[in-house]
């Protein structure tokens, strides 16, 4: 099955978008499962911010939303990967949820972007952002994500382009997200049975 048979949403409606991906585990949700102690807080977390998907963040937020359409644009023209917004699900399990910023199939290959913003340098890709990255790769069956950052001071560009790195697919990796993953959903199915008591 195409990837493209698996879209959810292609998130020009915002409201449909933040539905969806509540009705699932996103790469978001992911990042922040670094272990099984944290599926309870997660799942907590989750359920409490529902589908409005919390609050508007901050000024840092704010930032990336309004820079990442123009990293986007680059990282098109220099690397062929389309700008995203679209949502789709897992071949296996529609409750498996992802939006790359970028994707495009390459000779039979599926790449990905995923694109940040930050005021601090990277040495490489921090922790959290890498198991966003292994999800994405998973749910959208991709080989290897362009990963692309703009470092900032006070919200302007240190640089004059991103920087970048090509982080291959991790099956290891992937396998351990999964099992996390499927753990959340069953403790959020707990909490939410709970909830209707």
């Amino acid at each position: 099955m195409s990837f493209l048979e698996r879209l959810v949403t292609d998130g020009s409606n915002h409201a449909e978008w933040l539905q969806a991906r509540y009705a699932g585990i996103t790469a978001s949700d992911v990042a922040k499962l670094a272990s099984r102690t944290s599926i309870e807080s997660t799942a907590r977390n989750k359920l409490l911010k529902g589908v409005s998907g919390g609050g508007f963040g901050n000024a840092y937020t704010q930032h990336g939303i309004e820079r990442e359409p123009v990293i986007a644009a680059w990282v098109e023209t220099n690397f062929g990967i389309h700008p995203s917004q679209a949502l789709y699900h897992a071949p296996n399990n529609r409750r498996h949820l992802a939006t790359p910023d970028g994707i495009r199939e390459h000779n039979g290959i599926i790449e990905l972007s995923e694109i940040k913003t930050t005021n601090k340098p990277f040495k490489g890709v921090p922790r959290n952002y890498l198991r966003q990255i292994y999800w994405q790769q998973h749910v959208l069956e991709a080989e290897r994500t362009l990963f692309v950052w703009e470092q900032h001071s006070n919200f302007i560009p240190v640089s004059d382009h991103p920087q970048w790195m090509w982080v291959e697919r991790n099956e290891r990796a992937i396998k351990d997200l999964v099992q996390l993953a499927d753990e959340l959903i069953e403790r959020l199915h707990e909490l939410a049975d709970e909830q209707r008591r």
